[in-house]
């Protein structure tokens, strides 16, 4: 059976947090129940449950007793027969003797059927712990199958469970505290969905590393992690509980529970399964730390099935802006970050080549704003003078007041070498020499002023001993919106890995934190300017060629760009997620603001555009990645100029 969320391969799991009453199984399974039920109508196809829930983890001594074991068991049994018709796999905590050994185990069960029984491997016994009084550890296991039932099912810690694409592996609260938890060596046998069933008490500042265990864990195992601790209910003599629930998936927390709540919760999202498989394909370094420490053949796989989730339900938030953080905070020093990088990179090449003059054109756009502020940038940090910046406007038959005035305005503010070089004249006397009309404005008309401007570059370069630097963004080279041999060319390009939507938000971060008050005024100008190569002529003063009208909006081919590089996901992924993204959200500002038709029309041109543009990629100038995504063919993406998109642009076609 198929385990996808309508087919994209989302795992819709759950951390449920019961209402307990100590040594009381038969209240304990009930409330248990309701939870699975109230999972199963949220279309849960998982569901993971607190450590020791079916008997509270605070029996201690109890745990001695021959009626609470009985117990146990008879309502964990109970609890199998009565969910049997849920569409729902549960993973529950329970005291299980073997022989004549106790364990604190993890029972996983679904659809009548009990699928294994996993031991805690490592008894916490310091401080306010004393489990190794009542139970035995993992290690001590000397069957790996117990009978119950009248059936023999798999006991031990080395169980996979597994049902399509999905491979589920157990630990148990203290296991993921040690220094190499069994989740690292499950990830490595191929669990991609860890699931803990914890009982973790509450201390001062306890929860915050809890916290980023379990997130540097599933980041770690590249997986999923589902955490279930327990809450209200477990004895409060010495210790308190608070009900911690988290679901993180490859370092991001995901979803998480209302802590100290008195009341049972479940806690749910959905897992891209498909998204952790391929990430570890390309961390090939994972696959080689697995053949150092495990052997899967010391596994054994338990097959399961699970019914393709039709349900419209789906609990993960999808950001619009996926090369943007949405923190503001978090978005500060992410900028702060990418500038660095950027200045350092451009520092180490002057540096090394001993240049002591950089030349970049400066149009008033967003692009080589930002070029220019990392030329400053560098030049102060390198204890250089600006007037080694040789900024150049070259107005044309499409260059505005506004990007004319943005462009002097701020290489005057920021105090470096300005120049004026008009290209007009150079293209007219082109135009005639290649007898081209000069009112034909076709793309012949648009490439030769874009390949001038270029030439200017280059040879002013030579004439001041300096260096071209590229303005050209991510976006761009991905859509192969610049001229081959014109503004596709520099000596250095510094903004070649940063996309178009992060562009913006660079150039907002350095407005506020840098240069004198004019200069930022200036900069908070150029931000509100549309994005135009101003190739065209413009009427009345005003740009009439806006890149986003022809190519499509630069958030979605962003978008797009995304999740093809970083997961490789295909088109009806993508356009699925992208659904989720751009929907109408109850309350937000942010409404609709692309419907289905809109999201297919550029998914095809970001299809068509990327494969027939694939030429101008093969032959980048160098420049410093910044993110998990980069085109560089030296760097992350190598593919042949001749690849055809049939596939993908078919794919597109029959959504």
């Amino acid at each position: 059976m198929n385990t996808t969320y309508t087919n994209h391969n989302f795992l819709r799991i759950a951390a449920a947090i019961p209402q307990l009453r100590v040594a009381d199984s038969r209240y304990n399974a009930e409330q248990i129940e309701n939870l699975m039920h109230k999972a199963a109508d949220e279309a849960v196809k998982i569901v993971c449950f607190p450590e020791l829930c079916i008997t509270g983890y605070t029996c201690e001594d109890l745990f001695h007793q021959e009626l609470l074991l009985d117990e146990a068991k008879e309502s964990f049994l109970q609890l199998v027969e009565r969910t049997a018709p849920l569409d729902i796999i549960a993973i529950v905590g329970l005291p299980l003797r073997v022989g004549d050994t106790l364990y604190n185990v993890a029972a996983v069960f679904g659809h009548n059927r009990i699928l294994g029984f996993v031991p805690k491997t490592y008894l916490p016994n310091y401080n306010e712990f004393y489990e190794r009084r009542w139970f035995s550890g993992a290690d001590n296991l000397r069957l790996n199958e117990v009978e119950i039932r009248g059936e023999r099912v798999p006991l031990g810690t080395q169980l996979l469970f597994q049902s399509e694409k999905v491979k589920c592996a157990i630990e148990v609260c203290e296991d993921l505290w040690v220094p190499v938890p069994p989740s690292s060596l499950h990830a490595l046998a191929g669990a991609n969905v860890i699931f803990n069933l914890s009982a973790s008490n509450e201390l001062i500042a306890k929860d915050d590393y809890r916290r980023q265990l379990i997130r540097q864990q599933s980041a770690r195992c590249i997986s999923g992690y589902v955490y279930a601790s327990c809450g209200f209910g477990e004895s409060t003599t010495d210790v308190v509980f608070a009900g911690n629930g988290y679901i993180a998936e490859n370092g991001a927390i995901l979803a998480s529970s209302e802590r100290f709540l008195f009341s049972g919760q479940l806690v749910i999202s959905d897992i891209d399964v498909e998204r952790l498989i391929n990430e570890r394909q390309k961390t090939t370094s994972f696959s080689y730390n697995a053949h150092s420490f495990v052997n899967p053949q010391e596994y054994k796989t338990i097959k399961f099935d699970m019914p393709i989730n039709r349900s419209e339900k789906f609990s993960r938030t999808i950001a619009p802006h996926p090369f943007v953080p949405s923190s503001g905070e978090i978005l500060e020093e992410r900028c702060r970050e990418i500038f660095n990088i950027q200045v350092s990179g451009l520092a180490t090449r002057l540096k090394h080549t001993g240049i002591k003059t950089v030349t970049l054109g400066i149009s008033g756009g967003l692009d080589s704003t930002l070029a220019l502020l990392v030329c400053v940038r560098v030049f102060d940090k390198l204890g250089i003078p600006r007037s080694g910046i040789v900024g150049i406007t070259m107005p044309g038959f499409g260059t505005t007041d506004q990007t004319y005035n943005n462009a002097i305005d701020l290489m005057r503010h920021l105090g470096v070498t300005t120049r004026e070089i008009s290209i007009r004249e150079a293209c007219i006397q082109h135009f005639k020499d290649i007898d081209h009309p000069e009112d034909l404005f076709n793309v012949t008309f648009e490439n030769a002023q874009a390949r001038e401007r270029t030439q200017i570059l280059m040879n002013v370069a030579n004439q001041t001993g300096g260096l071209v630097v590229g303005t050209g963004d991510l976006s761009e080279l991905a859509l192969g919106w610049a001229t081959y041999n014109g503004d596709h060319i520099s000596m250095y390009a510094v903004n070649v890995s940063i996309p178009k939507t992060l562009v913006r938000y660079l150039v907002a971060y350095v407005a506020q934190t840098e240069g004198t008050t004019t200069a930022r005024e200036t900069l908070l100008d150029i931000l509100q300017t549309p994005v135009s190569p101003e190739l065209l002529p413009a009427e009345n003063g005003k740009i009439t060629q806006k890149t986003e009208d022809l190519v499509g909006p630069y958030e979605l081919h962003d978008f797009f760009l995304y999740y093809m590089l970083r997961f490789g996901f295909r088109p009806a992924k993508i356009f699925f997620l992208a659904e989720k993204a751009f929907a109408v959200r109850q309350g937000s500002p942010t409404a609709e603001k692309y419907d289905k038709a809109t999201i297919k029309h550029w998914l095809s041109t970001f299809y068509r555009r990327f494969f027939a543009q694939q030429f101008k990629r093969s032959c980048l100038p160098d420049g410093p990645k910044v993110g998990s995504v980069c085109l560089s063919p030296r760097g992350d993406w190598r593919m042949p100029s001749d690849a055809c998109a049939t596939a993908w642009l078919r794919e597109v076609e029959e959504m």
